[in-house]
């Protein structure tokens, strides 16, 4: 049959649209002959009788499988649905579609608009049921050889990997040598990198801790600079990125792992939506051998480093959260023995500083009532109290150990440097001797590589001045010289500069679990403290009462007021509190308004006369009593008649009720008459008596 035969001049004035595709991006570099072919299939269309043909080329690189959208082939249905296309041209079938669902929905569109399907065998009209079915068999092959390809393909990786020989993307620090097959990179400057990662999360047990350490030491960590293939890195500053995926990857613990994560598969808009790299369980890798490569660290270590990294991130129970610093001393490592779950942290306050321990979980998830509550600072005091004397009798070993640690994290610190220094001076001197080579006259050229050996010298400066003064001294310490470090251990815990954190990870270093519960009878916290080793010991702190805070004044100190109040003024006894080194309960220092505040709230009176209690007595109250005037009063404590007692000069008279009684007093108060005049002893008087 002719083609004038086969497709009618109706048809004919239409366009005829060849439709282009590849299913991925390599086979677009790559394969370049059959994407020519698939071009050439414009001549085909001119030679069957059509003037317009225009090419849909939008969808090289993309699958057919319905996984991805294909705008070039949605646009090829629009026309379709707009009755603008005569036929549609392909290389075969599976150029148009793998899935059954897109190749019969075009072939329906196709019968309905009397479109004719093109390809190197033939012109198929999808009007005659002939023709359909063979093209409805042409498309279940192409789907069915679809499914038989990835089948053989995944089946012949798996069988690899099952040796450990599938030559899978490695992480930094290996790479797949011609020979050996998997080894480590022979960067040495990468290797130290890796390693200090591991060994700082061993000291620090948390990754963000393990960053902010590195950060402050400004070590880098390679970043692919070649699209992802791995065979070239620029160095960086290290990111959070970096050092969770080196400490989850298996690969750095020796281990062969296949298949340890997956796809998932999801409908989006009528289409297939397919997501990868969805990490699964353990249990569920497809292939693991262990110690397959030399590893960075043991298998039992990367263990215990998944099960920190979990602890930190959800707190289960089981183990600790590492210290993160805030003010509770001990926060995430409480077990309430009543129902098993983690004391939470609260603060109160204002501001809110003050850590409140509480179980409030069955609260939250049930509604039951919480299991306790209590303050912090009486616990962590206590707690500090015993683990300091814990530690007291190994405080010279641990002082030496410490040393010895800070010695290590020093060299491996100053090690990471001089490769890193190392590095640059060989960058600088490659710049140097590439521009040493090239053409002076060339200034195109020659001016691009003098920045860049510009740039390298610069870098190694920048290292130089990194680089610390002094080198640390290989002198050995006399242990004699920590013969009184146990004494000091309180005074070091306590000090300005030591951080909440630091106090946190030592904690956890020495105490696996601590269990709490409240005894409601004796109002005590009852902590039982299980330390490494198998150790346990239990410690009872007294709850405080509604009300009551650790910020009152010590007992001491009202003491001294209550013996002084009565005889000196507020600003004596500052002082003398002051001298004494008794500060106030916020440990602040003394002042009179201070000693003022505290006697109001204790009841603490400055004079005798306010305690009314009938031994002492006010002027006015004296004057009362003997049925006289307040002058009167005033003169016989004038002439020496009634003795009083004066804080201060200028303070009130405090009189005592006995020396009302006394003759003097008596006799002064029968005298009338007489005018109030002062006798002196030493002066003779003007007129006599008689």
């Amino acid at each position: 049959m002719t083609s004038a035969e086969m497709i009618p001049a109706i048809i004919l004035k239409r366009k005829a649209v060849v439709y282009v595709r590849q299913s991925t991006q390599s086979q677009v570099m790559t394969n370049l002959e059959g994407k020519r072919r698939q071009y050439d299939l414009v001549d085909v269309a001119r030679q069957h009788g059509f003037v317009d043909v225009e090419i849909i080329d939008d969808d090289l690189g993309r699958s057919a499988s319905g996984a991805v959208a294909r705008p070039g082939f949605d646009r090829l249905v629009a026309w379709l649905c707009a009755g603008k296309v005569g036929a549609v041209l392909c290389f075969d079938a599976s150029r148009l579609a793998r899935n059954g669902r897109d190749w019969h929905h075009l072939l329906e569109l196709c019968g309905l608009v009397e479109a004719r399907v093109i390809d190197g065998e033939g012109v198929y009209n999808p009007c005659r049921p002939n023709d359909r079915l063979l093209l409805g068999m042409k498309g279940s092959i192409s789907e069915f050889e679809l499914g038989v390809l990835r089948t053989r393909m995944l089946d012949a990786a798996r069988s690899k990997a099952n040796r450990g020989e599938l030559r899978l993307s490695v992480p930094f620090g290996y790479i797949w040598h011609r020979e050996a097959g998997l080894g480590l990179d022979p960067d040495l400057r990468l290797q130290e990198v890796i390693r200090l990662i591991f060994v700082r999360f061993r000291e620090l047990g948390s990754a963000r801790q393990v960053l902010l350490s590195m950060k402050a030491d400004q070590i880098h960590f390679p970043r692919p600079s070649d699209e992802g293939r791995m065979t070239s890195f620029d160095w960086t500053p290290i990111r959070y990125r970096n050092v969770i995926a080196v400490l989850k990857n298996p690969f750095y613990a020796g281990a062969y792992v296949y298949g340890k994560s997956e796809k998932r598969t999801s409908i989006v808009d009528g289409r297939a939506r397919r997501s990868y790299g969805h990490g699964k369980p353990m249990g569920t890798w497809e292939v693991m051998i262990k110690d397959h490569h030399e590893g960075y660290i043991g298998w039992a270590e990367y263990e215990r480093n998944q099960k920190q990294l979990a602890l930190n991130n959800y707190g289960r129970a089981g183990g600790v959260k590492s210290g993160r610093g805030g003010r509770a001393l001990l926060s995430g490592m409480m077990t309430c023995r009543r129902c098993g779950r983690r004391l939470s942290v609260a603060y109160t306050g204002n501001p809110q500083s003050r850590p409140v321990y509480r179980c409030d979980k069955p609260n939250l998830m049930m509604g039951l009532p919480r299991c306790m509550t209590f303050g912090g600072p009486r616990v962590d005091v206590a707690v500090s109290r015993e683990l300091l004397r814990a530690v007291e009798p190994m405080a010279i070993d641990a002082a030496f150990e410490a040393e010895r640690m800070h010695r290590e994290q020093q060299e491996d610190h100053q090690r990471i440097l001089d490769m890193e220094m190392q590095q640059a001076r060989y960058e600088a001197s490659l710049a140097e001797r590439r521009y040493a080579a090239c053409d002076p006259d060339n200034r195109l050229i020659a001016a691009q590589l003098e920045r860049n050996w510009e740039t390298a010298l610069q870098r190694v400066r920048d290292l130089e001045m990194r680089q610390p003064t002094k080198r640390p001294s290989d002198v050995e310490v006399d242990p004699s010289a920590f013969a009184n470090l146990a004494d000091n251990l309180s005074a070091a815990w306590h000090a300005p500069k030591v951080t909440m954190r630091a106090r946190q990870q030592l904690l956890r270093t020495l105490v696996t679990d601590i269990f709490v519960d409240v005894d409601d009878e004796a109002r005590d916290v009852v902590l039982t403290i299980h330390w490494r080793g198998g150790q346990h010991s239990e410690l009872r702190v007294r709850k405080p009462r509604a009300g009551e805070h650790g910020c009152a004044t010590t007992e001491d100190a009202l003491a001294v007021m209550r013996s002084m109040a009565g005889r000196w003024s507020d600003e004596h006894i500052a002082a003398s509190l002051n001298r004494m080194g008794m500060p106030t309960g916020q440990g602040k220092t003394w002042t009179a308004h201070r000693v003022g505040s505290v006697r109001r709230v204790r009841a603490i009176h400055a004079y005798r006369s306010a305690e009314k209690d009938g031994e002492w007595l006010t002027m006015t109250e004296a004057a009362k009593l003997l049925g006289v005037t307040h002058h009167a009063i005033r003169r016989l404590i004038k002439t020496g008649v009634l003795p009083t007692v004066q804080v201060v000069a200028g303070a009130p008279h405090q009189i005592r009720a006995d020396d009302l009684a006394s003759e003097p007093v008596k006799t002064a108060m029968t005298r009338k008459g007489r005018p109030c005049r002062v006798v002196d002893a030493d002066t003779l008087p003007m007129f006599t008596d008689t």
